[in-house]
């Protein structure tokens, strides 16, 4: 395991490329955290965009503290690997419909009318993009 960096690597950036789900999960006080799968975008600057509904339980609890992480892991069947990011997010305003639309053709079948309905229906709703800057990044290769 490598832990101890703040940014992500090009083979992090790789990984994190591929149609997998992570697991976020927010800061939540006193509550106990509970993670939920989420679709997820890695760029080029080497932060992570996600989209959410703005009156979403993950923003209601971010607008009182803006961390989070989130975890990536290999499917069953490849070699042992994760990817662990925490930070801070941002709330961004803009972004979020076309972040929409390009994580659904990367993990859906758009050709599928039932899946091109759910986006649209997804894309008629208000979201908002998330943003987590990486503050602590840790990483496991088998």
């Amino acid at each position: 395991m490598s832990t101890g960096t703040d940014a992500l690597t090009t083979q992090d950036l790789a990984f994190l490329r591929r149609p997998l789900h992570g697991f976020l999960t927010v800061a939540a006080g006193p509550l106990p955290p509970q993670p939920r799968p989420v679709w997820f975008e890695a760029t080029d600057e080497g932060t992570i965009q996600l989209f959410t509904a703005p009156d979403s339980l993950k923003m209601r609890r971010l607008r009182r503290d803006p961390r989070a992480s989130i975890v990536v892991a290999a499917p069953v069947g490849e070699r042992e690997r994760w990817l662990s990011i925490a930070g801070r997010v941002t709330v961004e305003p803009d972004g979020a419909h076309e972040l929409c639309a390009r994580l659904a053709a990367r993990y859906w079948n758009l050709d599928d009318p039932a899946r091109a309905d759910d986006l649209a229906g997804m894309l008629a709703a208000d979201q908002v993009r998330l943003v987590l800057h990486p503050e602590a990044v840790s990483r496991y290769m088998n």
